[in-house]
C-alpha cells in the first residue's frame, strides 16, 4: 500500500502535536512524494535545517518508503501569527 497522506499527518500530529499542519500528496504515479507546510511549538529556537530535521526524524519510519519530502513551511506559532495577519490585511485590500 505504502505511505499515504493520511499516515504522514497522523504521525506528524502525534509526534510534533502542530498548530497547523498542511500535507499535500504531489506523488504523480513516481513514488510516494508530499509537500509539507507545519507549524509547532517544537520548532522554538531551532534553526530551520534543526526543524528539517525534527521533521524528518519524526517520519523516520515513514522516509523508507517516501520518494520525496518537501517541507515548505516550518514555523513556530509566533512566526505563524505575523504572516496570517498580514494575509488578512492584504485580502482586504
Amino acid at each position: 500500500m505504502g505511505v499515504t497522506k493520511e499516515l504522514v499527518e497522523s504521525t506528524l500530529t502525534s509526534k510534533l502535536n502542530p498548530t497547523r499542519l498542511e500535507v499535500i500528496d504531489t506523488s504523480g504515479g513516481c513514488g510516494a512524494s508530499f509537500a509539507i507546510e507545519i507549524v509547532s511549538d517544537q520548532f522554538e529556537g531551532k534553526k530551520l535545517l534543526e526543524r528539517h530535521r525534527i521533521v524528518n526524524a519524526a517520519l523516520a519510519e515513514e522516509m523508507k518508503q517516501i520518494h520525496a519530502l518537501s517541507i515548505k513551511k516550518a514555523m513556530t506559532p509566533a512566526q505563524w501569527k505575523p504572516e496570517l495577519s498580514s494575509n488578512d490585511s492584504q485580502a482586504s485590500a
